[in-house]
């Protein structure tokens, strides 16, 4: 049984589809709440999904539609501030940075994702011909 709590507020950005979540708490991640919260956001930005210039949830409105301590929220926005994500504008919240380098996070994120992924199927046994088919399949012109 998962207990996952999510936001409402957020669900106004979502254009695809109302009824899904932006934000998902998974209390069974062994991970502090922070960091899957920064995570989830950092995942918002690098695909767009909140754009250049957005303001962020409040952090109390945040802290209060998930039931949480601000000072989580806080952390969790302290740390996307660190990565360049994010910045504050003093009495008026916080907002996604126009960064050009966004892209480029993205694109080392899938790197690394993948890379990881490939280790992965090496330690279950999978040829690397496996994967030059599948890396093949997906690349070849329509």
């Amino acid at each position: 049984h998962m207990c996952i709590k999510t936001i409402n507020t957020l669900n106004t950005l979502n254009t695809h589809n109302k009824e899904e979540p932006m934000i998902l708490l998974d209390y069974q991640d062994r991970r502090p709440l922070y960091e899957q919260i920064s995570e989830k956001f950092r995942t918002l930005i690098i695909s767009g999904a909140l754009p250049p210039g957005e303001k962020m949830p409040s952090v109390r409105q945040l802290a209060m539609d998930l039931s949480i301590n601000p000072n989580t929220i806080q952390r969790a926005y302290m740390e996307l501030e660190q990565q360049g994500l994010i910045y504050p504008v003093k009495g008026r919240g916080n907002f996604v940075t126009d960064n050009p380098h966004i892209q480029q996070i993205s694109r080392m994120d899938y790197l690394k994702e993948l890379s990881e992924l490939l280790r992965k199927g090496k330690e279950l046994g999978i040829s690397s011909e496996e994967v030059r088919r599948l890396v093949e399949e997906h690349f070849k012109e329509e």
